[in-house]
């Protein structure tokens, strides 16, 4: 059974989100979206069902329009930080989605880390 990347991609997504879902203990949830032009990152408290905290590259206040690389990756996981300290939360489970824990995602997460957010 040949499998498209796409639904590869898919079923990585539930994967890690269900195992996040096991171990979350009420704490919000930091997703991560990466495309080949922007990337973004939601905070997310899965248990009322709204967004906390967002940050993206397509936001003109961050300095990072049209650009897709690791520097802005860092930028916005410190933007996110600051946003998730203004919104009360000091901790959250990273979701990384379906994409690999390397480059912009791991940017991302290290930059939100050192702002101050526990993940």
């Amino acid at each position: 059974m040949a499998n498209t990347k796409r639904q590869l991609f898919i079923k990585r997504r539930l994967r890690v989100r269900n195992k996040l879902r096991k171990v979350n203990a009420g704490r919000p949830r930091l997703s991560v979206h990466r495309s080949s032009k922007n990337i973004s990152v939601q905070l997310i408290d899965d248990v009322n069902g709204v967004t906390l905290a967002s940050a993206s590259s397509l936001e003109k206040s961050l300095g990072v329009v049209g650009k897709n690389n690791v520097e802005a990756a860092a930028k916005i996981g410190t933007a996110i930080a600051e946003r998730a300290k203004k919104a009360g939360v000091t901790e959250a489970y990273f979701d990384r989605g379906g994409f690999l824990f390397h480059g912009k995602v791991k940017a991302l997460a290290e930059a939100a880390r050192e702002g101050g957010l526990k993940i």
